[in-house]
């Protein structure tokens, strides 16, 4: 055994000895703020909103009043926001803007419904906190029994963007996961995988041929990425070397640490691509920071990082904060850690060590254990349908999609929903992404039901206002086609489950030069009601 290895395996061991200390989250929270603040106030925002008077309640009162202070003086911030406001300045190269210094590294995000990039700091103490997370997310592997001692000293495959950054002039800038992998510390490179030249490729398609013929060569154990980029190699890998499962190539693959986007949809499809099962492990890494992971095998939720450099607030999501679009409404009242209540969807503010301040990060998310500071995220501000009150989340979605998969037997690799105008009232039109043979006209009242069942408003609204949903399946390749058409493929890119606007529009023209005709779907299923 490796040295390293057995030093990591005797680390990670000592976890299961040493007992866990009880969490005291709003406490661990306000040591947080206060190092954020104190870093941060000489910076040009932290002297426009007194961040110096803000420290003094935090340092010497007991109470919360360093709260109602700072929420009083800073307002919420949206990327635009923040951007036209203090992180133009920042991506010029100026200095102490929003945290002290300047920023070398920019992470190039658009999320999954805007189409511009954003630019998004990347400082040097945040690129320390997410090793540091993430060193602590390895050792939380001690907790898992089922894990053999052996794999510790195997390969990580970590599929994200090309590690290769572009140059400004005055920074770097490119994937968040390209900007990790580039400075992964010395003593994991062994372990790494594919190695410092495949990670530099920027064509997506010749990045997974590369890792394709390389594959066999490798002894991994643990595969991390976005769900339908690891499963889109996991199938080429297996039909290149002509095997069963992925297990043929990897034998000790015992781990698939995912992120992004829900797994639920992707994990009967996935499970087929094995030759047994393996530990699913959740993260929460945005390109603002890592901010939640799960920490043992039974877990309902992930684990917010209360002590590494984000401060967390929390918007009530509901229709008095929150306009149909997703954009908040007013100045609604913000909860700190310990205000928050289990089973309610929030709003994530983030105050970061990258100089993001009350920045609403745009995801959603509901407490499964308050005492534990345990999340699932449940979708987007601005990706969920309410056109007549129906209130139908994105948890919601993927829950149904899982439901129907399993009830017919397929596998779904992608999907997304428009909310339409349908004279004189509403529908939803469904488009679903297998290569499975299913007859839609099935799969739309199966997912129609499930939805019913998981979610009261959207049963009394399709009763209602929501007068119809159509649905349209699609081969899973239509997708990426999509994806790859718009530059986002692979990474962390991710498909939008939610159309909205000029995206609905937008995909419906690209359809038609796929010769797919939607008007034509929802005419055919019109009649069919009416006859």
């Amino acid at each position: 055994m490796a040295i390293l290895g057995s030093l990591l395996k005797r680390g990670i061991k000592l976890t299961n000895v040493v007992q866990r200390k009880k969490l005291n989250p709003a406490k661990m929270q306000k040591k947080t703020f206060s190092k954020l603040v104190a870093k941060a106030r000489y910076t040009e925002i932290g002297k426009k909103y007194g961040f110096e008077e803000v420290l003094s309640a935090a340092l010497f009162e007991d109470d919360k009043s360093y709260y109602r202070l700072f929420s009083k003086n800073v307002p919420i911030y949206d990327y635009n926001k923040i951007y036209e406001e203090w992180w133009n300045r920042t991506l010029e190269g100026e200095k102490d803007i929003t945290w002290p210094g300047r920023v070398n590294y920019f992470a190039l995000s658009s999320g999954t419904s805007e189409a511009a990039s954003k630019y998004i700091p990347v400082t040097k103490s945040m690129s320390k906190a997410i090793q540091k997370t993430s060193i602590r997310q390895i050792l939380t592997l001690g907790r898992y029994p089922s894990l053999p001692s052996t794999v510790y000293e195997k390969g990580y495959l970590m599929l994200g963007g090309s590690t290769n950054l572009t140059f400004r002039g005055n920074h770097f800038e490119g994937d968040l996961s390209g900007i990790t992998a580039s400075q992964i510390p010395f003593w994991f490179q062994r372990f790494y995988k594919p190695g410092k030249e495949i990670a530099q490729e920027r064509d997506w398609a010749v990045k997974l041929d590369e890792i394709t013929e390389q594959a066999a060569q490798w002894d991994i154990g643990f595969v991390v990425g976005v769900p339908a980029w690891i499963q889109l190699l996991m199938e080429k890998i297996i039909a290149h070397y002509k095997v069963r499962n992925i297990h043929e190539i990897w034998p000790n693959l015992e781990v698939f640490c995912h992120g992004g986007v829900s797994f639920e949809p992707y994990k009967q499809g996935f499970e087929k691509l094995l030759g047994r099962p393996i530990t699913y492990i959740e993260t929460y890494l945005a390109s603002e920071g890592f901010i939640a992971y799960q920490t043992h095998p039974n877990a309902d939720g992930m684990q917010l990082v209360l002590d590494n450099g984000i401060f967390f607030e929390f918007i009530p999501f509901t229709e008095e904060n929150f306009s149909a679009d997703g954009e908040l409404l007013g100045k609604p009242k913000t909860l700190m850690i310990d205000e928050v209540e289990e089973g309610r969807d929030y709003a994530l503010l983030l105050s970061t060590c990258s100089g993001a301040w009350r920045y609403m990060i745009g995801d959603t998310i509901r407490f499964t254990s308050k005492a534990h500071s345990e999340i699932v995220i449940t979708g987007r501000t601005k990706h969920f349908l309410s056109l007549c009150g129906e209130h139908l989340s994105v948890d919601n979605m993927n829950k149904a999609v899982e439901l129907a998969s399993h009830e017919l037997g397929i596998t779904v690799r992608e999907f997304t929903v428009a909310g339409i105008r349908y004279d004189p009232l509403f529908a939803h039109h469904w488009y679903v992404g297998t290569d499975d043979p299913v007859d839609p006209e099935t799969l739309r009242q199966v997912i129609d039901q499930k939805l019913k069942e998981l979610n009261d408003d959207y049963t009394v609204e399709r009763r209602h206002a929501l007068r119809d949903v159509f649905l349209t399946v699609l081969p899973s390749s239509t997708f990426y086609k999509w994806m790859e058409s718009k530059g986002k493929m692979g990474g962390q890119h991710k498909f939008p489950r939610v159309l909205k606007k000029t995206l609905i529009s937008d995909w419906e023209v690209f359809l038609a030069t796929k010769g797919v005709q939607i008007e034509a779907d929802r005419k055919v299923r019109a009649e069919g009601l009416n006859d």
